[in-house]
Formats: structure tokens, C-alpha cells, sequence
């Protein structure tokens, strides 16, 4: 067969493989990709969420997003990652942080009405870990956590390569466990969740400095700020180590904007889950600074758009 030949015969397969969307909808902007199987981003937009937030004006822009990026329809699925927990069966957006009226909204069959095309739902950091465990740090485990540490902490499950939600879709509220049951009160109505001592606005609330201020301070020496580090770590492999013990991953992965210090606390967090975990519960555990930073919810989203198409098949 010519090289000619063989060139036609793997665009044709790429073809009948078709294409996904993967949509990341924040409370600023709605980021989108047109995706191939192998992962590899055809295209991307971002486009600014409407304000006010509401229901039905996201719709019409993400509707209107998803004509510019893909206007000869050759995505056959849609993943969507959305900014709070959804119902088990991807269907049903239930609350949406920082955007007005999300409750209960079934975004998955609005989208498929107006495009017709198979739609699925997650929160936005199990799309993370997803993405993560398709094409990012985590792509050579089966069984991993991602962690992500930002204006909260938010978390995913994958079990034997499958996003883990639970009963009714909730599980993977990995920062709301609790640390400290005397710690500060939580949104959730914890109290000393994980959340208030390893997110951004936990370091401002314990420091009265901005995460990547401490970091200059700790590279220049600062006591202060290398034993605050130290700290950090030590409290988040408190917290892992429970994680570690029930799910036994073969990987935990630390993404969010407070992972660009991982350097200045992996080596607390790593010697506290050596401490506080059996070997045989973590035997060969690795711990990753996540690699695909705000491209990660796209990446997952389209992932999961992939396997909801393979489940239709």
C-alpha cells in the first residue's frame, strides 16, 4: 500500500471516530474544546459567562459558543463540567457556586435538545481529575486522587480508570473532610474541614499573605515562611493519610493555584504520609503535581463526553 494510501485509510478512521466537546462552564468564563479520541484539541474558545448567571442565559451562550467552535457538527458528544455537584447520572447540575438560580437545572437535556448531541455532567474538579488521569500526571495509574487546592479544595476519585461519584453523585468532596473537629467553621457545616487550613483564602485568613508571596519568602529564607510550608504539608498528609488508607491509589495528584509551591510542602506532606500510613497501604504510591493545569476541566469534560459515547455505542 502507498504512504498515499495509507494516509487516506487513517483519515478516514480518525473520521468515523469523530469528535467531542469538552466545556468548562466557571463563574467567569465558559472555556470549550473540540477534541479528537487520542486527546489532542482540535480547537478552543473561551467566551465570558453572562451576568447575571442565569439558567437560561447560559444556555443561549453556551449554545452559541458551541455553534462558532464546531459549525459543521462533527462533535458527537458533550462533556460538561460545571462549578458545584451534580446528580449521579450526569444529568441534573444541582447547585452551581457562584452562579444565580442554579438549582436543580437539567443543563444535560437542555444542551441535547438545542444540539442534538449525547450530553453529560460533572463538577468541575472531577472533570479535573479526569483530565488528569487521561492525558495528565496521572495518565499511567488506574487508580488515583487528584487533589485541587484553590479558593477551596475540591477533589476526584478514579477507580480502575472511572470517575468514582457515589450513591447519589456527591462522593469526591475530598477538602470537606475534617482535619480539626474543632477547627473553623465550614460552609458545608463541618467544622475544621481540610478546606480551612489547605485553600487560598485558608493561607490568607493564616498568614495575611497571598500563597505566592509566602513562596518568595521561603525561597529567600524566610523562617516564618518555610515553617508555615512545613506546616501546610504536614496538615495535608494528615488529611490524605485517611484517603490513602480507605482507597489504597496507586498516585495522588495536588492541581490547583497553591501546587505551583508544591516544592516548599511535598516534602512535609510525603514524610507525614510515610509516618502516618502503613507500607502496605501505600506501597508504590507516588505524589504528583498535577500537569495540565486550567486546561484540565476541558480535558476531562471531553473524556467523559468520550465514555458516554462508547457507552451508547
Amino acid at each position: 500500500m502507498s504512504i498515499d494510501a495509507v494516509a487516506a485509510e487513517i483519515n478516514l478512521h480518525t473520521q468515523t471516530l469523530g469528535q467531542v466537546l469538552g466545556i468548562d462552564l466557571g463563574g467567569s468564563a465558559i472555556k470549550l474544546g473540540r477534541f479528537n479520541q487520542d486527546g489532542h484539541c482540535l480547537q478552543a474558545l473561551t467566551v465570558p459567562t453572562p451576568h447575571p448567571a442565569a439558567p437560561d442565559a447560559v444556555l443561549v451562550a453556551m449554545v452559541d459558543a458551541i455553534a462558532q467552535i464546531d459549525p459543521e457538527q462533527q462533535a458527537v458528544a458533550i462533556g460538561v463540567g460545571t462549578p458545584g455537584p451534580t446528580d449521579a447520572t450526569g444529568r441534573i447540575a444541582r447547585v452551581a457556586i457562584n452562579l444565580e438560580g442554579w438549582h436543580d437545572i437539567p443543563l444535560a437535556d437542555w444542551l441535547e435538545a438545542k444540539t442534538d448531541r449525547p450530553t453529560v455532567l460533572a463538577n468541575d474538579a472531577n472533570c479535573a481529575g479526569m483530565g488528569e488521569a487521561w492525558l495528565g500526571a496521572g495518565r499511567w495509574y488506574r487508580h488515583l486522587i487528584l487533589l485541587t487546592l484553590g479558593t477551596g479544595v475540591g477533589g476526584a476519585i478514579i477507580l480502575d480508570g472511572k470517575l468514582f461519584t457515589g450513591h447519589h453523585g456527591s462522593a469526591g468532596e475530598l477538602g470537606l473532610i475534617t482535619l480539626n473537629p474543632d477547627g473553623p467553621p465550614c460552609k458545608s457545616g463541618n467544622r475544621g474541614s481540610l478546606e480551612q487550613y489547605a485553600s487560598v483564602q485558608a493561607i490568607r485568613r493564616r498568614t495575611g499573605l497571598e500563597p505566592d508571596a509566602l513562596s518568595a519568602l521561603a525561597i529567600a529564607g524566610d523562617a516564618n515562611a518555610i515553617a508555615f510550608w512545613q506546616d501546610y504539608g504536614r496538615d495535608l498528609g494528615i488529611g490524605l493519610a485517611s484517603l490513602v488508607y480507605v482507597l489504597t491509589p496507586e498516585a495522588i495528584v495536588i492541581g490547583g493555584g497553591v501546587s505551583a509551591s508544591a516544592d516548599l510542602f511535598f516534602p512535609a506532606l510525603q514524610a507525614e504520609l510515610e509516618q502516618r500510613v502503613m507500607p502496605s497501604s501505600r506501597a508504590g504510591l507516588q505524589l504528583l503535581r498535577a500537569e495540565l493545569g486550567n486546561q484540565a476541566g476541558i480535558v476531562g469534560a471531553a473524556r467523559l463526553a468520550w465514555q458516554k459515547q462508547l457507552e451508547a455505542s
